[in-house]
């Protein structure tokens, strides 16, 4: 995706931050603070990664779903050639720790999950939701942190739709599936450092022949109206830096966690507690049975690592959207947008939870693990992607800026 064309050049001095930049400093000060002092100092750092990726995500407009949506109606590749650097410097952290089992004296495990039909069927959903709803789910949380109030939208039916799913999970889970697969169990590290560089040089080649069949030459990254301390502070980042930075934060969260960074677990368990507010009993479903799932839905939302680190990437953004002097929500939102926002989140909701994840979760996480579930949902999701392509002048009844920063 184009990063900077929608971004206006401002003057070089840093903006006021406004009394969003100050709340959104002061509760990735105060957070870190709280969460390590109530529940450890990791359950702090975590908090304050989940910023740095909020950050991160907002200054690179580092967006999953516009790069799809940019190769699919313009053949052009930029951004799906730098999602290849993404997975190709995830793959390379990521192989010799999950080999070897720990990392800096903690043990680590992938996000390692069944590949079936259920991931078919939820990632082609996700798909189609991530193009109506206008982000994935990095995406969702950094625009919606940053500003846009269409993504609030996006957000809550995001997580309707994932504790709805919670309902029949068993349902799906019972599909016909291969068990979990690793590509680093199957090849060894270096085996799967190999092969999954070659899958990703392939498929980026396939984006310049495309490319260059459809416009000749390849797309070039647009010039910065910033340079030097204040680009980095304020923003636009370059596309791979923000792709470095993702990678290193996850291999952080790695390290921290004792598992790779993910996103739409938590929004689950923030609707299963919603629905315990209004009177439905979640723990009926064998969802919320596992000992896991029930540990969560029974503790505080600031004990679970996935929700801290969602707040941390709202809280982020939102400095970050301030730092670059653009953080200013717009209530007028035609109503066709409303609806697709509607539909959108309720896909990628459900849709991320029967696919065992999100374009973080079983995309980007599933895939640094060498996980052939990440590799299914890839390839499913894509194809909705395509559907929801198609879709979207239905929604949005001016022709949609292809560029703009969403996820």
């Amino acid at each position: 995706m184009s990063v900077s064309s929608s971004i206006e050049p401002r003057a070089a001095g840093l903006p006021p931050l406004g009394v969003p930049g100050l709340a959104a400093l002061a509760a990735l000060v105060a957070g870190t603070l709280l969460l390590g002092l109530y529940y450890g100092p990791v359950q702090g750092v975590l908090f304050l990664i989940g910023g740095a990726l909020g950050i991160s995500l907002y200054h690179a407009a580092f967006g999953f779903t516009s790069a799809w949506r940019v190769f699919i109606a313009e053949g052009r590749g930029r951004g799906l050639r730098v999602q290849m650097i993404l997975l190709a410097i995830a793959v390379i952290l990521f192989f010799p720790a999950l080999a070897n089992g720990v990392l800096f004296g903690n043990e680590v495990r992938g996000s390692v999950s069944p590949a079936g039909l259920g991931v078919i069927v939820g990632a082609f959903m996700f798909g189609v939701g991530m193009q109506l709803g206008g982000g994935c789910a990095s995406g969702t949380l950094f625009t919606a942190g940053g500003g846009n109030a269409r993504m609030l939208v996006t957000l809550f039916f995001f997580i309707v739709g994932s504790v709805l799913a919670t309902i029949h999970f068993d349902w799906w889970i019972s599909l016909p599936s291969l068990p979990p697969t690793s590509l680093v169990t199957s090849f060894g590290a270096a085996g799967g450092i190999a092969v999954s560089l070659l899958i990703f040089a392939a498929i980026a080649a396939v984006t310049v022949w495309v490319e260059k069949i459809r416009h000749g030459t390849l797309e070039k990254e647009p010039a910065s109206p910033r340079e030097g301390f204040a680009r980095f502070l304020r923003g636009p980042w370059p596309l791979v830096l923000g792709a470095v930075a993702l990678a290193l934060l996850n291999f952080a969260t790695l390290a921290l966690a004792g598992r790779p960074w993910g996103i739409t677990s938590a929004f689950a368990l923030w609707g299963a507690k919603g629905a315990q507010a209004i009177g439905i009993d979640p723990t009926a479903w064998a969802y919320w049975q596992t000992p896991a799932n029930a540990k969560a839905l029974a503790g505080s939302v600031f004990a679970d690592i996935t929700s801290v680190m969602d707040f941390g990437i709202v809280a982020g953004a939102m400095l970050a959207a301030a730092l670059a002097g653009r953080f200013a929500p717009s209530l007028d939102i035609p109503l066709r947008s409303i609806l697709a926002a509607v539909v959108g989140g309720l896909l990628l909701g459900y849709g991320a939870r029967i696919a065992y994840g999100c374009n973080i979760g079983a995309y980007f996480s599933g895939i640094a693990s060498g996980s052939l579930h990440g590799y299914l949902w890839a390839v499913a999701a894509f194809a909705g992607n395509v559907l929801g392509v198609k879709l979207r002048p239905w929604f949005f009844m001016e022709r949609a800026a292809i560029r703009r920063i969403d996820g």
